[in-house]
């Protein structure tokens, strides 16, 4: 795909390459840095200098090498035929083309980014963060000719970085209200999304009006958006069918989906449950539901996490098991904005069934909680393992320890 002129090549060949660190020169954002995010932006033609790069902060040669850098990596486009609703399709997009590049990896969205450059690219000549920009310009104006003008900033001074983030999550924030009212009822498609397969073969995204991508950064208005963008690209028009199990969340259509993208691997879905046949996790989720056998419910982690779980595993290590396209039941990668779903795990209990979760998601997703149950929830302020976790909830009564809570049939 690349005219030659870069440094190093470009192309799909790249994606699902894997940049270890012992091969990292550098790396952005990712578990060790707080600040951190990527965000597109539509703009005025006047306020949009095309094909402009900047770069804020230490370049790539003033970086230590092994080390992690704050970043924030910002698209502004332009075009008589783009409409607000496309930015999110535009910033995931960011995922595909930065694994187009040579030595290059890029994982997760929004404030979660991780990006790694490898040696042996830097050696060919990928020295500096503007030529970055310059390619990702070069693919967005290569594939998607309603791009008038783009210009691109990236900023890796932390002061700026954390600044412009309260900004950037605003917007997340607005994204994510749209969907609410929406039910699954009300539509007669879903739509997949197929950008992590690179990294697990057998998985696919089915985004609902209930249910947002696993990442966090495409709901279904997004995929719609996304599909008359490019009906040929990574996210498709799923017709969901008749629904088998309403209560686990089955479609006929989910099921054909689950089939035909897993290439045989599993031929059932449940949207809304973490048992028998789960939604498949790719490696971009933004936290892990996991099963606890000892009270017989959930935990929830996010990915910016840094401690150990009540069951005594950091996120990283759970991230290994429940990742890669599998189904596994009692561990189910998820959007956090999946907890404000009327459908959250509504065929295992939902939010009557979590019992542990850190105190910040917590306190993110409190007005999702019921309102008897919030201080019924431990953190790791209240417990440190499953012992300590079994007197906590004996003690302020949770409703499911105490079996009040039952499971719809």
């Amino acid at each position: 795909m690349s005219d030659g002129v870069f440094p190093v090549d470009i192309g799909p060949q790249y994606e699902g390459e894997v940049i270890r660190k012992a091969d990292m020169l550098v790396e952005f954002g990712g578990p060790n840095v707080k600040s951190k995010f990527e965000l597109v932006t539509i703009k005025k033609p006047e306020e949009v200098i095309h094909e402009k790069v900047e770069v804020i902060g230490p370049d790539i040669p003033d970086i230590p090498e092994g080390s992690s850098q704050p970043i924030a990596l910002l698209v502004d486009v332009a075009g008589a035929r783009l409409e607000k609703d496309i930015e999110p399709v535009l910033e995931r997009r960011l995922h595909l083309y930065l694994n187009y590049i040579e030595g290059f990896y890029h994982m997760n969205q929004r404030q979660d980014v991780w990006m790694r450059l490898k040696k042996e690219s830097f050696q060919k000549g990928l020295k500096s963060l503007k030529t970055l920009g310059e390619i990702l310009i070069f693919l967005y104006t290569s594939e998607i000719d309603i791009i008038e003008k783009i210009q691109i900033t990236i900023v890796t001074d932390a002061a700026k970085v954390e600044e412009l983030l309260q900004k950037a999550m605003e917007v997340y924030r607005a994204r994510d209200e749209k969907i609410r009212g929406l039910r699954e009822a009300d539509v007669d498609e879903f739509y997949s999304c197929a950008l992590c397969q690179s990294f697990a073969p057998t998985h696919i995204c089915c985004i609902t009006p209930e249910r947002i991508a696993n990442c966090g950064a495409i709901n279904w208005f997004d995929g719609k958006a996304a599909y008359q963008l490019d009906n040929e690209g990574p996210i498709q028009r799923v017709k969901k069918g008749f629904i088998i199990d309403p209560i686990r969340g089955e479609y006929e259509g989910v099921n054909k989906l689950a089939l035909e993208k897993s290439m045989g691997a599993y031929d059932k879905m449940y949207l809304h449950s973490a048992f028998g046949y789960p939604h498949t996790s790719c490696g971009c989720f933004q936290s892990i539901c996991f099963y606890i056998p000892e009270v017989d419910a959930f935990g929830i982690v996010n990915r910016d996490f840094e401690g150990y779980t009540v069951v005594g595993v950091p996120f990283t290590e759970m991230a290994g098991d429940t990742s890669g396209g599998r189904q596994v039941e009692g561990f189910l990668g998820m959007a956090l904005e999946y907890l404000r779903s009327p459908s959250f795990l509504k065929a295992d209990g939902g939010w009557y069934r979590i019992v542990w979760m850190p105190q910040a998601v917590k306190e993110l997703y409190r007005d999702a909680c019921p309102m008897d149950l919030y201080g019924k929830i431990a953190t790791e302020n209240d417990v440190r393992n499953v012992e300590e976790l079994v007197e906590f909830l004996d003690r302020v009564g949770h409703p499911w320890v105490k079996g009040e809570v039952k499971l719809p049939v």
